[in-house]
C-alpha cells in the first residue's frame, strides 16, 4: 500500500491531480449528524476547491450547519501499488454573488463546457462552494 503524507497545503503533483480529475468526493454532516456523501465536479484555484450547487442542496444545507468538510480524488488500480489520490480536510464556506462567484462560474464552465446548459449557476438559486484546506493527505505520489 502506498505511503500517506499530510500538510496543510497541496504539493505540485497533488494540484495536479485535483486539477485534472473531472469529479471528486465530498462529505458533508447535518446539524444532527447525518454523513452525506455526492460526486460533484469541481476546480482547484490556488490552493481552493470551488464547486458549484442549487442553493437548496442537501451539501449546502449541511455546511451552514457544520463547514466541516472533506473532498476525495483518487485514482483506482486493480495493482494497489499503484494508487493514488488526495484527501482534503477544510472549511466550507458558500459564495452566493459577487467577482468570486462569477470567476468561479466562469473556471467551472471553462473546464466543464456542458455545465453552462445542463446545470446553470445562477445568483438567484445558486451558490459557489469554497473550500479551503486545513489538511490535505496524499498518497501514491513517491
Amino acid at each position: 500500500m502506498a505511503k500517506k503524507r499530510k500538510t496543510s497545503t497541496f504539493s505540485k503533483t497533488a494540484a495536479d491531480l485535483v486539477a485534472h480529475e473531472r469529479v471528486c468526493r465530498l462529505a458533508t454532516v447535518s446539524a444532527e449528524g447525518q454523513p452525506h456523501l455526492v460526486p460533484v465536479c469541481h476546480i482547484l484555484a490556488g490552493q481552493k476547491i470551488y464547486i458549484g450547487s442549487g442553493d437548496d442542496a442537501t451539501k449546502v444545507r449541511n455546511i451552514t450547519a457544520n463547514p466541516h468538510v472533506t473532498v476525495t480524488v483518487d485514482l483506482y488500480s486493480d495493482h494497489w501499488a499503484s494508487l493514488k489520490g488526495v484527501m482534503v480536510q477544510g472549511r466550507a464556506k458558500l459564495i452566493e454573488r459577487g467577482p468570486l462567484f462569477q470567476r468561479a462560474r466562469r473556471r467551472l464552465y471553462e473546464k466543464y463546457p456542458q455545465y453552462a446548459k445542463e446545470a446553470a449557476i445562477s445568483p438567484s438559486d445558486s451558490v459557489v462552494i469554497e473550500i479551503t484546506p486545513t489538511h490535505v493527505f496524499t498518497w501514491g505520489f513517491q
